[in-house]
Formats: structure tokens, C-alpha cells, sequence
């Protein structure tokens, strides 16, 4: 019995991939093949699109911690549903003088799944930009 509590432990510590991005001026805590709801995107449903100010990474190994984004980290979603949020009942009212106001208000909300949480190695990077820069001296040779 105590073997499968050990083992569990070691799943769980492979499970706990996770990244804080920050996405539409707030930070999220995101999870790969999770949903959540961020504010309104304009995005069409079913594309996927790419977070890059992923302010912590930790892939149940190494933790990365940003100054203040990680370095080619990324964070690929897929937009599942525009949707609304609750209803939220705004009543203001002073007391004494008959003025009553009642407001309501209904978040627009989209509906996202973590594809996937990764960091972009830096050999890949370093080989473009050497070659890019080869390039650009040729074109300026010339």
C-alpha cells in the first residue's frame, strides 16, 4: 500500500507542468489540456494562437522565473467558444433623497484550452540568427 502512494507521488510531480502568463492585463496560472476563460480575444473559434509573456515556467523539473517574461517561452491555446459570463446586478442608491439606480452587466468572455507549454531551445534561435546575419552581410557585400 505504501508503494502506490510513492508512485502516485512521482505522477503527480510530472503532472505539475504549469506557466503564469499574462494575458489581456491579468496573470494567469495555466495548465496544458485545461480549459479557461480569458476576456474577449479576436480570434476566430478553433485557431490557435500563441502567449509569449509567460512570466514563470515550471516544467516538474526546473523552475524558470522571468525578468520579467522567460525567454522563448511560449504558450499555445485554442480558442474553444465566445461566451458571456454571469450576470452581475450593479444597485446604487442614496439614501433619503429617492435616487435608485440598477445596472447589470454580463462579461464577454472566450473559452480556451492549454495545447501546450514549452520553451523554444536556444540552439534552433542561435543557428537562424547566425544565419540571418550571414545573409545580411552577403546582401551588403553585394
Amino acid at each position: 500500500m505504501a508503494d502506490k502512494k510513492s508512485s502516485s507521488k512521482k505522477e503527480s510531480s510530472q503532472k505539475e507542468t504549469y506557466a503564469i502568463v499574462e494575458a489581456s492585463g491579468k496573470q494567469f496560472w495555466l495548465q496544458p489540456n485545461r480549459y479557461y476563460d480569458l476576456d474577449r480575444c479576436q480570434a476566430e473559434v478553433d485557431d490557435v494562437l500563441t502567449l509569449d509573456k509567460v512570466l514563470l515556467l515550471n516544467d516538474g523539473k526546473d523552475l524558470k522565473l522571468g525578468k520579467p517574461y522567460v525567454k522563448d517561452a511560449k504558450v499555445e491555446i485554442k480558442i474553444l467558444e465566445h461566451r458571456r459570463g454571469p450576470k452581475i446586478i450593479v444597485y446604487k442608491m442614496r439614501p433619503k433623497k429617492k435616487t435608485r439606480r440598477k445596472n447589470g452587466h454580463r462579461q464577454e468572455l472566450t473559452r480556451v484550452l492549454v495545447q501546450s507549454i514549452s520553451v523554444v531551445s536556444n540552439t534552433k534561435k542561435s543557428k537562424e540568427t547566425k544565419d540571418l546575419k550571414t545573409t545580411a552581410s552577403k546582401v551588403e557585400s553585394e
